[in-house]
């Protein structure tokens, strides 16, 4: 065989035989260059662009670089992505010197260095506090449930649920979300007290230590709005003024005046004493208003009581 220029010894080509730019990309077919083909260490940082490491660039357009790692069966994968170029992000995370113990999670110290460590999971679980008011019994009422730690996202807000004294749990029809300490919900209960549960879109859940709230009725009159009667002057006074609920009922006089001498025992509603003061006859107008152990006030209800002193002036019989 002739050849044109110096004949090839018989040897394996080195990079020395091979003019610089005369191998090029176009040249090598696909999958030409095996494993098998390379030797060991050949492929060093000098021969490529690492300045050290590897560098997976974009596509120049709109693929990020991706780093593929796939399974054994190359059937299935997980990639690490770079933040897209609107992001404007450039940033290292160097990992820990070990593998953490059991449960911990990858931190990053926020600094410059970006030193990722070990730490142990701190779960953000909701805690509940307060509920705004007492709501009527099987009537759809909203209320301002306020914690620590309640959260949302674009499309699911927490679960509420009221939890009876035998744990039957009532999940609120309406849930609105304002912020991390306040979240509306509306719930429709039978008479009895609740506590409180917030469970997060995330799983995570608190609920309320105590019975925060409470379904109960409002308390509401028995005795009839108007005279309690007429008294003569000095007379010893008792009458009683009632209204119901489902709970203690405490009674105050929120208007008017009493006759002289005469007092409200707020506990039991007994409007008593001895008539004093008055020199002729008197009509005394006060309203009292009654209060449940919910806080819970009833209306205000006006009463009279007339205090009388006999005939005056004289006159004659035949």
């Amino acid at each position: 065989m002739a050849y044109v220029g110096r004949t090839p010894s018989n040897a394996v080509l080195t990079s020395s035989d091979i003019e610089d730019g005369v191998v090029i990309a176009s040249k090598i077919a696909t999958n030409a260059v095996e494993t098998a083909k390379v030797k060991a260490d050949n492929i060093t940082n000098a021969k490529t662009e690492f300045t050290p490491g590897l560098e997976i660039k974009g596509d120049g357009a709109s693929a990020a670089g991706k780093l593929t790692l796939n399974c054994e069966q190359n059937t299935h994968a997980v990639h690490i992505q770079s933040p897209a170029h609107s992001a404007g992000a450039g940033y290292t995370l160097t990992l820990p010197t070990g593998v953490g113990t059991d449960g911990q999670v990858l931190s990053t110290d926020g600094t410059s260095t970006n030193q990722l460590a070990w730490i142990d999971a701190v779960e953000a679980k909701p805690t509940v506090t307060a509920v705004s008011a007492v709501i009527p019994p099987s009537i759809a009422t909203s209320v301002t449930i306020t914690g620590t730690n309640f959260a949302s996202d674009s499309t699911h807000v927490p679960i509420v649920e009221a939890v009876s004294s035998t744990n039957a749990y009532t999940r609120a029809s309406v849930v609105s979300w304002a912020s991390a300490t306040s979240i509306s919900a509306t719930f429709n209960l039978p008479l009895g007290d609740y506590r409180v549960r917030v469970e997060n879109p995330d799983g995570n859940a608190g609920m309320s230590t105590n019975a925060i709230l409470q379904s109960s009725t409002a308390p509401t009159w028995t005795t009839a709005a108007g005279s309690l009667g007429t008294f003569s002057a000095g007379e010893a006074i008792s009458e009683t003024v009632v209204a119901t609920s489902d709970s203690t009922i405490t009674y105050a006089k929120t208007s008017g005046t009493f006759p002289g001498g005469v007092t409200l025992a707020t506990a039991t509603g007994v409007i008593s004493g001895t008539e004093t003061g008055s020199s002729s006859a008197t009509t005394y107008t006060f309203e009292i208003t009654p209060t449940d152990a919910e806080s819970q006030v009833g209306a205000a209800r006006e009463f009279t009581m007339t205090i009388s002193h006999g005939a005056t002036g004289g006159g004659q019989f035949n």
